[in-house]
């Protein structure tokens, strides 16, 4: 029932290993309210005993038994916070490993659509303020209502008549804070929207940030930004009106209930019914209810934040990869072509119109694709489906004659290098980075792809396989990064490879060698080349010419400069410009 109402409550599946911390973590909270409690008694005896009656030997005795309850319960309090910030600690690491293991199952088309700066916050605060919400609820959440229900009932036993204040005054203090806590849980989940926001609009500016100065926009960005972070500051301010409010309306409450109390009190003193202590053992109950009532409206504002924060990553646990493939493979065929398109259409996402249409072409093992046609065409699309990053929405892709998605995903990108149109390198060593492609390739297999994809000069210029990389390869040049990208597809040995427009940064000459050293590799792979130059693939096998999605000519570079008008003017206008 709770998890229907709730999705954060299926996080707590990620508590079982700690099963033990969070019970042992709110006993040993209890088990130092409990001594709290016994305080207001041992005070209320050194008056009306010791005090009352000159016995300095009892007085000291009573203060020694206090020192002792201080020291007993801060033994409690430290054990209790150790048990609860390791179930926590630990509770948020393994929802976090979970958590971007999920992310990395998720396809293209889940990550598109939930953008990169929402699954950031869902890693970083969103994460930071569920462990911290599961910190203070294993210590306090039980805690504060037992001390507050406590306190009440030991006032019962000093009399009943002044602890009737208590049974009255904690109704109205629990009405106005979870009154509160009820109207700020969905302004919460706004506050964390409007962060979303800002976040989008940090990274965009931080990632664009040379298309911006280079087209004098700063102000406009800064403007832009500016909008994000005021609407984010007015949502929060007006939460945070909202929850400062059970601060001061729970004090006024508390403090006219003590004024009765004591009023109350004095007139039952005078009339002989109670003694002098126990109406300071009454005030102390009072104000013990004051103090965790405070911490309680705390608590239940940061869980109400950890709620919605909880709430918004079990949102991304909900959403499933609509990439579902077999765990087994499939038992080999006899094939004719190593990759077969047979009338695939696709669609994105969200999107209006077709991305690729009924595109039907075969590539026999061994043979070189040239794929290529102006900007937006669907080059990048096609070849995007061959490791099926993306399914088609019609029709069919084929790899060895199997049908892709009776692959396991492992199994099918195993046979497939790829290099994307962007160079992306993570920090380490270059040796650390081409492993990527085979975690066993001794370093004369990580020099021989190095030197197959043109780049040798790179090692020789940056001292060879152990140069440090700077996250993003930012110590390299943009040519450096492709072949290097290039090198770490070539270890794995593919039976297909796919070069994504990865050879734009590379002169002519090197493209060239490039290419050839391609087609002499040992197991003769099948090659896509996506390019949008025309001398990069006038010796492929085959070349599909799109255009807006569909293939407008396919054939050897001379068939196609005699058949296709866009191959022509692509050709054309790119001889002028070399010639020139």
């Amino acid at each position: 029932m709770l998890e229907r109402r709730n999705p954060m409550f299926k996080l707590l599946a990620y508590m079982k290993s700690y099963k033990k911390e969070a019970v042992l973590g709110p006993l040993f909270k209890l088990l130092e309210a409990l001594l709290e409690l016994l305080v207001p008694l041992v005070i209320a005896a050194v008056i009306d005993t010791g005090i009352a009656g000159g016995d300095r030997g009892y007085v000291v005795r009573m203060c020694l038994l206090l020192v002792g309850l201080g020291i007993v319960g801060l033994v409690f309090s430290i054990t209790a916070q150790y048990f609860a910030a390791k179930a926590s600690v630990g509770f948020v690491t393994k929802l976090r490993h979970a958590l971007f293991d999920h992310m990395q199952g998720l396809s293209y088309t889940e990550l598109d659509t939930i953008g990169t700066s929402t699954l950031i916050t869902r890693m970083t605060s969103d994460m930071n303020q569920v462990q911290s919400g599961m910190n203070l609820t294993l210590r306090l959440l039980l805690r504060s209502p037992f001390v507050v229900f406590g306190a009440m009932i030991m006032a019962f036993t000093i009399d009943v008549k002044a602890a009737l204040i208590f049974a009255a005054a904690i109704p109205v203090l629990s009405l106005v804070v979870f009154g509160i806590m009820l109207w700020c849980i969905p302004l919460y989940k706004r506050v964390q929207r409007k962060l979303d926001g800002v976040l989008s609009a940090t990274r965009e500016n931080l990632t664009g940030v040379r298309v911006i100065r280079a087209f004098c926009k700063e102000e406009e960005q800064i403007s832009r930004f500016d909008d994000c972070n005021q609407d984010l500051t007015r949502t929060q301010k007006y939460v945070g009106r909202i929850s400062a409010l059970m601060n001061p309306v729970t004090y006024i409450l508390i403090n006219l209930a003590i004024i009765w109390l004591v009023y109350t009190g004095a007139l039952r003193v005078d009339a002989g019914l109670i003694s002098q202590g126990a109406v300071v053992a009454l005030y102390n109950y009072m104000s013990q209810i004051l103090v965790e009532l405070i911490k309680l409206a705390n608590l239940i504002i940061n869980i109400t934040k950890s709620v919605a924060c909880g709430n918004r990553i079990q949102s991304v646990f909900e959403i499933r990869s609509s990439l579902d493939a077999p765990e087994q493979a499939p038992a080999p065929k006899d094939f004719s072509y190593a990759v077969e398109f047979d009338h695939v259409t696709l669609r994105y996402a969200n999107a209006g119109d077709d991305s690729l249409s009924d595109i039907s072409f075969a590539a026999r093992p061994g043979e070189t694709i040239g794929v290529i046609g102006s900007t937006g065409s669907g080059k990048s699309s096609l070849v995007n489906l061959i490791p099926r990053f993306y399914d088609a929405s019609a029709g069919q892709v084929l790899v060895d004659g199997i049908h892709v998605k009776e692959y396991p995903l492992d199994d099918l990108r195993n046979r497939i290098g790829v290099v994307p149109q962007k160079a992306v390198l993570f920090k380490g060593t270059i040796r650390d980075n081409l492993r990527w492609g085979n975690p066993d390739a001794t370093d004369a297999q990580l020099l021989e792809a190095v030197q197959t994809a043109q780049a040798g000069e790179v090692l020789a210029q940056k001292g060879g396989l152990d140069f440090e990389l700077e996250q993003g390869g930012k110590n390299l040049s943009g040519g450096q990064k492709q072949r290097v990208t290039i090198a770490r597809a070539l270890v794995k040995h593919p039976k297909i490879l796919i070069l994504d427009d990865s050879a734009s940064a590379l002169d002519f000459a090197t493209d060239a060698a490039l290419r050839k050293a391609i087609r002499e590799m040992p197991g003769n792979p099948t090659v896509f080349i996506v390019s949008q130059r025309t001398s990069s693939l006038q010796h492929a096998d085959q070349i599909l010419v799109l255009e807006d999605g569909a293939v407008v000519g396919a054939g050897t570079h001379t068939q196609l400069l005699e058949s296709c008008p866009v191959y022509q003017e692509i050709y054309q206008s790119q001889f002028r410009k070399e010639d020139a």
